[in-house]
């Protein structure tokens, strides 16, 4: 019922920039969250950033702040990550996320997100 599709991934070089979106269509309800993921070759899926639609709080790894920020649009259709500073690190396979009854953002585990997009690739070369 619910589908996310992710859109804006590509090759810059280190300290470039790029905005990746994730637009949400179905239901979700009040409570949900929608997080992003990341991927690379021999590593585990991590969080990147989350927001909990109704309240707007975020959430953001180590890794990424003060680089990467997470905003939603006015309808909360759309999901942002605007991504500065990228680092060859950030080289990854990019999932936006979706989960109801999020309360909370203590955490982020993709275990709990039950609604994924495909993916979009980030490629950050030196």
């Amino acid at each position: 019922q619910v589908q996310l599709v992710e859109s804006g991934g590509g090759s810059v070089q280190t300290g470039e920039s790029l905005r990746l979106s994730c637009v949400v269509s179905g239901t979700l309800d009040s409570k949900s969250c929608v997080a992003w993921f990341r991927q690379s070759p021999g590593k585990e899926r991590e969080a990147v950033a989350a927001i909990k639609t109704n309240t707007g709080a975020t959430y953001n790894a180590d890794s990424v702040k003060g680089r990467f920020t997470i905003s939603q649009d006015n309808a909360k259709v759309t999901v942002y990550l605007q991504m500065n500073n990228l680092k060859p690190e950030d080289t990854a396979l990019y999932y936006c996320a979706a989960r109801q009854f999020c309360y909370v953002l203590d955490s982020v585990l993709p275990t709990r997100y039950a609604y994924w997009g495909q993916g979009t690739q980030v490629t950050v070369s030196s």
